[in-house]
C-alpha cells in the first residue's frame, strides 16, 4: 500500500492510514517539544468514514483533553475536504456528553438538529446530537465561521405577531381556523429573517385578503410552552378602528380561515383560548397602552 504523510501543527502529529475507500484512521500523536519530530506519546485516533458518496462520519477516541482533541479535528477536516475529496463532514454527539459537543462546535462543526431515540446505549433509547460541516463553509477561525458556530447552539425562540382590529363598537375582529376550535386573531409566525410587522401584514394578506394598516404595538407577550407548542413572544399589533362593514370586504382564504365574526369583550370566554380570554378585554380597554405581558398577565415587577 502506499504510504501516506503525516499531518502536523507543531504539536501533533497525524499520520493517516493507506486510503481503503471507505474509512481513514488517523493516529494522533503528541509531539515533544525539543525531540525528534517522530518521537510522542499516542493519544488516540480518529476516524472518518464515509457513509454517502462526498459525506462521512468523524469518531474520535483521544486522550489529552478537549485542545488535543479540537486541534486534531481541524487537521483532519482540512485533510478530508482538501485530499479525501469529501464535501461534508458530520458528527454524532450524545446531547449530554457535553465536552464533546464543544470540541465538536469549536472544531467548526454547526449543530443541526437532534435525532430523538437515534443511539440504543445499554438497551436505552438516547437522543444523537447531529453536527455538521460542508466543504464551503467558513473556517472557524474567521469571524462569520466563528458566529455561525455559535448562532447554531443558540435558543431559537418562536416570534408570533397578531393584529388586534376593532370596530366602532368596541369588538374584535377574529377568525375561525380550520385547526381548533379556538377563534383566533389574525396574524401567524414571522418567518425566519422577517420582521415581525411585515410577517403581520403577511399573515393578514394571506388569511383575510388585505393587509390592514398597523398603527401601533398593542402588547408583547411571553408565552409559555401550550398543547406540545415551545414557548414563544408574541407581538401584538393594533389594527385600528373600522367601520363593522369591513367584514363585508374581507376574503376568508377558505382553507386556514373559514370565517370571520366581530365580538365584544363579554363574549370571548369560551369563544377564545384562555390566554386570549385573560388579556383581550384588557386591550379592549386600553387601547392606547403598551402592555407588556407575561402569559396574558400584565408584568408588575
Amino acid at each position: 500500500m502506499t504510504a501516506v504523510d503525516p499531518l502536523s501543527d507543531g504539536e501533533l502529529t497525524l499520520r493517516p492510514s493507506p486510503p481503503n475507500g471507505q474509512m481513514t484512521t488517523f493516529t494522533v500523536e503528541h509531539i515533544h517539544p525539543g525531540g525528534p519530530e517522530h518521537a510522542g506519546d499516542t493519544l488516540g485516533t480518529v476516524e472518518v468514514r464515509r457513509t454517502t458518496p462526498g459525506v462521512a462520519l468523524v469518531v474520535w477516541s483521544l486522550d489529552g483533553g478537549p485542545g488535543p482533541a479540537q486541534q486534531a479535528l481541524r487537521l483532519v477536516s482540512e485533510y478530508a475536504f482538501a485530499e479525501l475529496g469529501l464535501e461534508r463532514l458530520q458528527v454524532e454527539v450524545d446531547p449530554e456528553l457535553h465536552s464533546s459537543a464543544r470540541v465538536a462546535i469549536r472544531s467548526g462543526f454547526r449543530r443541526e438538529g437532534v435525532l430523538r431515540g437515534g443511539a440504543l446505549v445499554d438497551g436505552e433509547r438516547r437522543d444523537v446530537a447531529i453536527y455538521g460541516m460542508r466543504k464551503d463553509d467558513p473556517r472557524p477561525d474567521s469571524v462569520t465561521g466563528w458566529t455561525a458556530l455559535m448562532d447554531s447552539t443558540l435558543p431559537k425562540k418562536r416570534v408570533i405577531a397578531h393584529v388586534v382590529v376593532r370596530d366602532t363598537a368596541g369588538r374584535v375582529l377574529l377568525c375561525q381556523v380550520s385547526y381548533k376550535k379556538d377563534l383566533e386573531l389574525p396574524g401567524g409566525v414571522v418567518e425566519p429573517d422577517e420582521d415581525p410587522a411585515t410577517g403581520a401584514s403577511r399573515e393578514m394578506q394571506e388569511e383575510i385578503g388585505t393587509a390592514l394598516p398597523l398603527l401601533a404595538v398593542l402588547a408583547i407577550d411571553w408565552l409559555p410552552r401550550w398543547e406540545g407548542w415551545g414557548d414563544a413572544v408574541e407581538i401584538l399589533y393594533d389594527g385600528g378602528v373600522h367601520d363593522p362593514s369591513l367584514i363585508d370586504e374581507l376574503h376568508p382564504d377558505g382553507f386556514e380561515i373559514r370565517g370571520l365574526s366581530w365580538h365584544a369583550p363579554e363574549e370571548l370566554e369560551g369563544l377564545v383560548s384562555p390566554l386570549n380570554a385573560r388579556r383581550l378585554p384588557m386591550l379592549l380597554a386600553a387601547p392606547d397602552q403598551l402592555h407588556n405581558l407575561r402569559a396574558g398577565v400584565p408584568i408588575t415587577s
